[in-house]
């Protein structure tokens, strides 16, 4: 009976053994790699590493965006207490305990196992809460990186911001997003039964992004940045913009936008997109007078327009079929292009307009880079405006020859003065300077004038700042160039030209080797203290000023000559605005939402598309009568002054003046004999290379106005 029993137990045993035996032989043998892979999945758990974001720096490898170690705490809404969570976060975290409940319930009632209850928490907050989880397990701390600006405003609109995932959402950080975000790794970890790290298994590393070196100049930008607030607020503006730009090779050294905002501060919804809105780049605007550099270099090139050539600015009024067009002064009469040019004539303006033709001045509107985008490396660019020729109205060609029926951006009134800074080749802008160690390449600039033109054209604007509409500008110590704009707002509602304005200023210095191009506007003035001469001008005083003496450029002008100097019997006119025939609707109107029509790196055809005509012909009023000008009758064509660049001639009072000193002629003498001359008679000379004088400025017999400067070229 006891060996039956022990026998049953015994088969009993065995039974229990081989099912044990073959459980075993399926888990470790037949079943093996299944729950293999069903136990990582349980124990071990895969973090995304995330890249960390490349650093923007300026041309002088200044930060000005960076990637700094960040934390967030997150929590499972499914698996707490809402009261409690609420509670215990609420007051760690110094969040309102009752937002935070109707986040968490919220959450919980739409069965979401994930949820975010901060992001970057301080060092403070991130020690309570490491204290708090070693008694509960509910809350879950994520590493993070956050995107920071250590300048806050400054480079606002160049840089752009990120949104909570460190994707850009603007500026350069938007458009080169792939770039900076670089590639995230991962990390395998073996966890416990509660779900925490224990050890690392495997590791793929993250790959940073790619650090960025922009050609922005952190110094210049602050002062471009500063003075445009200041000239916004002073003016009663809406808006303004500032570019400074190196001449030789596009570099941007400055992009200044007001209004502006702190990248470091989400966009909250419902916000005001305005503040963040590039105006030098994204914004639109018709130009007025400085798109007359565009109008007197096409006709140097396609005329025999000279600055001694005489213009008839026909007392101050044309008219051309219904529309009747004023000067923005009270009218001048025949006088030579430097003059009409300098006080900034609308009728002498659009008489070499109609000289050089629609055609023409078509082509070299393009040829100046208007109508395209640019290509810098940030999204939301404007083309501006260029009408197609068969739109042109019948009196379009006289509205574009003063910057009217043309849209532009500063950026792009920036790129046609480095056009005349450097000698007359279209340099494209650039913004970014390298990529990580790879420097970026120049873009070949492509020659659009003749260099003695270009030349030609910064002597004119030079004398819009020693007797012009620029005087405002004029900088100590160095010699410079520019024109001031000012151009009526035109209300898209009522289809008329309003009482608000755009002023402009384009410039550059030194005049003999341009240095540095900073253009300066100002959208929405108001009044004549609103006009370029008088709002834009001390803006460019100021900023180009500081970019000379970063770039330690060195000065080509005594400091002590006197701020203002005046032509003898002149006052100083700052008016220089594109009157539009107010109340009257535009003849071609600039629809906001037409595309451009020229497209960018197209070919440019030949520089000559017509015969070279003479400007300078009297056109007669509508009247039949001849109108009597501010200064006086205008002088008979065949009788009107002579005068060379830069100096610029004025209307003489009716009171006869004695004849003013003229230029003696240096040609020919060493630059001992000169410099002896020069000094026995009390004159201020700027030599230039070493031999015998071959070539001056102003030439032999030319009027010398007080305080003027000869320059004299020696050569051997």
């Amino acid at each position: 009976m006891v060996d039956r029993r022990l026998t049953c137990l015994a088969v009993i045993v065995l039974l229990w053994g081989g099912l044990i035996l073959k459980n075993l032989i399926s888990l470790q043998i037949v079943h093996h790699p299944e729950y293999a892979v069903k136990a990582r999945s349980i124990q071990e758990v895969v973090v995304e590493i995330p890249a960390p974001r490349g650093t923007v720096f300026d041309r002088d490898g200044r930060p000005l965006a960076m990637s700094l170690a960040s934390r967030s705490v997150y929590i499972n809404p499914m698996k707490v207490d809402v009261g409690v969570a609420s509670d215990l976060l609420g007051y760690l975290l110094h969040l309102d305990r009752a937002d935070l409940y109707l986040k968490i319930k919220q959450a919980a009632d739409a069965h979401r196992g994930y949820l975010i209850v901060k992001r970057q928490i301080t060092p403070e907050e991130y020690d309570n809460l490491l204290n708090l989880k070693s008694r509960i397990d509910w809350v879950s701390l994520s590493h993070e990186s956050q995107r920071h600006y250590p300048n806050g405003t400054l480079a606002a609109h160049v840089l752009g911001s990120v949104d909570f995932e460190e994707k850009g959402n603007a500026g350069i950080e938007k458009a080169l997003d792939e770039e900076l975000r670089g590639t995230p790794g991962t990390i395998r970890l073996l966890t416990d039964v509660h779900r925490r790290g224990i050890a690392p298994q495997t590791t793929i590393p993250a790959k940073p992004g790619t650090c960025l070196t922009l050609t922005i100049d952190e110094r210049l930008q602050f002062v471009a940045e500063r003075e445009i607030a200041a000239a916004v607020a002073a003016h009663n503006a809406a808006s303004g913009s500032v570019v400074v730009m190196k001449p030789d090779t596009g570099d941007i050294l400055a992009m200044a936008s007001y209004p502006t905002f702190d990248p470091n501060i989400p966009v909250e919804r419902g916000e005001d997109s305005k503040p963040r809105m590039n105006h030098a780049f994204s914004v639109p605007f018709e130009p007025g007078s400085v798109f007359k550099v565009v109008t007197y270099s096409s006709a140097f090139e396609t005329t025999t327009l000279r600055p001694e050539s005489p213009v008839n600015c026909n007392g101050g009024k044309l008219t051309l079929g219904i529309r009747t067009i004023h000067d923005s002064h009270a009218g001048m009469g025949v006088v030579p292009a430097a003059t009409a040019f300098a006080k900034s004539s609308n009728i002498g303006a659009i008489q070499v307009g109609l000289k050089v033709g629609q055609v023409n001045m078509h082509d070299y509107m393009l040829r100046f880079g208007f109508g395209k985008r640019t290509g810098l490396p940030l999204p939301g660019e404007s083309p501006g405006k260029v009408y197609r020729l068969e739109r042109w109205g019948k009196t379009s060609l006289a509205s574009v020859s003063m910057g009217q029926e043309v849209s532009v951006t500063t950026v792009q009134l920036a790129q046609a003065a480095c056009v005349i800074a450097s000698g007359g080749m279209l340099v494209r802008p650039r913004l970014l300077l390298k990529r990580g160690d790879r420097v970026e390449p120049v873009v070949a600039p492509v020659r659009i004038l003749k260099p003695e033109n270009a030349i030609t054209m910064r002597q004119m604007m030079e004398g819009v700042v020693l007797v012009g509409t620029g005087s405002r500008a004029r900088l100590a110590g160095y010699s410079s160039g520019g024109k001031t704009g000012s151009a009526q707002i035109y209300d898209y509602a009522s289809k008329h030209y309003t009482h608000t304005y755009n002023g402009s200023y384009m410039g550059f210095a030194p005049i003999t080797n341009p240095q540095i191009v900073v253009v300066v506007t100002l959208n929405g003035t108001h009044g004549e203290a609103g006009f370029g001469g008088q709002a834009a001008a001390p803006v460019f005083k100021i900023v180009a000023g500081e970019a000379l003496r970063v770039f330690d450029v060195p000065k080509d002008l005594p400091e002590n000559v006197p701020a203002q100097t005046m032509v003898a019997g002149n006052q100083e006119d700052l008016n220089d605005l594109a009157i539009a025939d107010l109340g009257a609707a535009r003849p071609n109107i600039l629809e906001e939402n037409d595309e451009a029509e020229a497209t960018v790196g197209q070919a440019l055809p030949p520089a000559n598309l017509a015969p070279r005509t003479t400007v300078g012909q009297a056109v007669p009023p509508a009247s039949g009568a001849t109108p009597r000008p501010r200064y006086g009758p205008p002088p008979p064509v065949q009788t009107a002054p002579v005068i060379a660049p830069p100096a610029v001639a004025a209307l003489p009072p009716a009171p006869p003046k004695p004849p003013r000193p003229r230029v003696p002629n240096f040609q020919g003498m060493t630059m001992r004999a000169v410099l002896a001359e020069a000094a026995a008679k009390g004159l201020s000379i700027l030599p230039d290379g070493s031999g015998i004088a071959r070539v001056q400025s102003p030439p032999p017999g030319a009027p010398l106005h007080q305080g003027e400067r000869i320059r004299v070229q020696f050569a051997q």
